[in-house]
């Protein structure tokens, strides 16, 4: 396994480093470095970044209300270091964190359920996933 860490905070990924993760992914690569922005700053945003390296191989943000519900979204391991058990890494820390304890996960996936059911999500008609609280 190799060395990193997990990055917590809107002030410690830039928009530039979330949108080059983005734009590899099929839900989100046609979205502005503007839109890209403003939904990190109406979220909380999480990372990976290399031990020792500054480049960052991860992202992830939550959008919540902190009573009742949470949005895990924009899910993204660089595609060179996929397969190598970041995304469970990441999910596995955001789903932990005390401020989403007893509130409702939500999620979309159209191809990660297998991932995301390991952490307690379950299909809810199709790509819509729920994490009820206690999971």
């Amino acid at each position: 396994m190799m060395d990193y860490r997990i990055i917590e905070g809107n002030d410690q990924i830039t928009t530039e480093e979330a949108a080059r993760l983005l734009k590899a992914t099929y839900w989100a690569n046609k979205r502005s470095l503007e839109q890209i922005g403003k939904s990190m700053r109406n979220s909380v945003c999480y990372g990976i970044r290399l031990s020792g390296e500054e480049k960052l191989i991860g992202f992830a943000r939550v959008i919540s209300d902190f009573a009742t519900t949470y949005y895990l979204c924009d899910v993204i391991i660089d595609p060179e270091y996929q397969h190598r058990g970041l995304g469970k890494a990441l999910v596995a820390h955001i789903v932990a964190r005390p401020e989403y304890e007893g509130l409702r996960g939500f999620l979309m996936t159209r191809d990660a359920h297998g991932l995301y059911a390991q952490y307690g999500f379950v299909p809810v008609q199709g790509r819509a996933m729920e994490r009820a609280p206690g999971q």
